[in-house]
């Protein structure tokens, strides 16, 4: 396979941090450039990032010594250095959209952790296992854009992520109407128990703004590309509550469904067993083998013990069992900042390589 040189910007935060992380080794992609904002630029990363180093694996010895750049002023100078960009800035939801449009009208590709972008119509908001086929919408966007390389492809919200996955094998069972609560490590909300101790043994009913993605992006997930733009599906119905638990990592979601047509337990073990995404069947790097794990054990997933299943990139599933107001009800795990975040979005530029949206130069 081709080699690719990648950018992180916004490479200080935890996401970025991540990334950063998961460009030490990987096969296919080397990581060229770091960008940060104007207070960081001009230091080494090790400089930049300081005391805050929030993951519990040690910093890229690759990394340390790059110079960061600014993620605003040198976006021509980035563009000409990286093949593509994985995007994880904290701005203000109208600056991210604006600077993540400037990589890419510089032909850089842009493959972003923001949810700046996930209701731009020509963006695709993919989970690669589920629906790989939106990415059919970037000829469509680069024609509006204007470009020849560059464009923006999006992963979505790290919470859906627990549960999705686990629900999209069982569409083809007509499903009708889906509620389901998600309880989220404090790493989603770029913390530790050392920068944010009010989490310890605490629980807080309110995560702003979560519960609207939660019951919005599946049915763009789930939609359909038409004109050049992704249709949303019709159904299911979504209602969601989610809470921020005193966890580090991992987002927990119980769902209960029901559906046109039921299916046995049976069934629905099965294709989860069997369910094998576009990403296994091209074998990629960060691909799981399996991407749904069900556990039989009734105390089965467990955030401690499974949320590294398959380098955090599987999903968990457990006590699937009947209910009295919908037809199942069921607990599913993923690792927020890994298959959620920085991993879901280094899976997604693999299949963009693999599948030649994005070239090396």
């Amino acid at each position: 396979m081709k080699q690719y040189k990648v950018g992180v910007i916004g490479g200080t935060g935890m996401v970025g941090q991540r990334f950063v992380t998961l460009m030490a080794g990987h096969p296919w992609f080397q990581l060229t450039a770091i960008a940060a904002s104007a207070r960081s630029a001009g230091k080494t990363y090790e400089q930049a990032v300081g005391g805050r180093w929030a993951l519990d694996v040690p910093m890229p010895e690759e990394a340390k010594q790059l110079v960061v750049l600014d993620a605003e002023r040198d976006v021509e100078k980035i563009a000409g250095m990286v093949d593509f960009v994985f995007s994880a800035v904290d701005m203000k939801k109208e600056e991210i959209q604006a600077l993540e449009e400037r990589y890419a009208k510089a032909e850089c590709p842009v493959v972003s952790n923001n949810s700046a972008h996930r209701w731009t119509p020509d963006v695709p908001m993919v989970i690669p296992e589920v629906n790989p086929e939106h990415l059919e919408v970037i000829p469509a966007q680069r024609k509006r854009l204007g470009t020849s390389r560059g464009f923006i492809a999006v992963k979505s919200n790290c919470s859906i992520q627990s549960y999705v996955p686990a629900l999209s094998p069982l569409r083809r069972f007509g499903i009708e109407k889906v509620l389901v609560c998600t309880y989220q490590a404090i790493s989603g909300a770029g913390k530790t128990f050392a920068t944010w101790p009010e989490m310890v043994d605490n629980l807080i009913p309110y995560i702003g703004g979560e519960e609207e993605k939660s019951e919005r992006e599946p049915l763009k997930v789930w939609g359909r590309v038409e004109d050049g733009v992704i249709v949303n599906a019709d159904a299911p119905a979504i209602t969601a509550q989610c809470l921020r638990v005193p966890v580090s990592n991992g987002h927990m979601a119980a769902a209960f469904v029901t559906f046109r047509n039921k299916p046995s337990m049976d069934e629905m073990k099965r294709l989860w067993a069997e369910y094998q995404g576009l990403p296994q069947k091209l074998a990629l790097p960060t691909a799981p083998k399996q991407f749904l794990h069900y556990f039989e054990e009734p105390d089965r997933p467990q955030t401690r013990l499974d949320r590294e299943l398959e380098g955090g990139m599987a999903v968990s599933v457990g006590r699937l069992r009947p209910d009295t107001q919908y037809d199942y009800k069921f607990v599913s795990l993923s690792h927020n900042t890994l298959r959620g975040a920085a991993g879901g979005a280094v899976l997604l530029a693999e299949l963009l390589c693999a599948e030649g949206y994005i070239q090396a130069k």
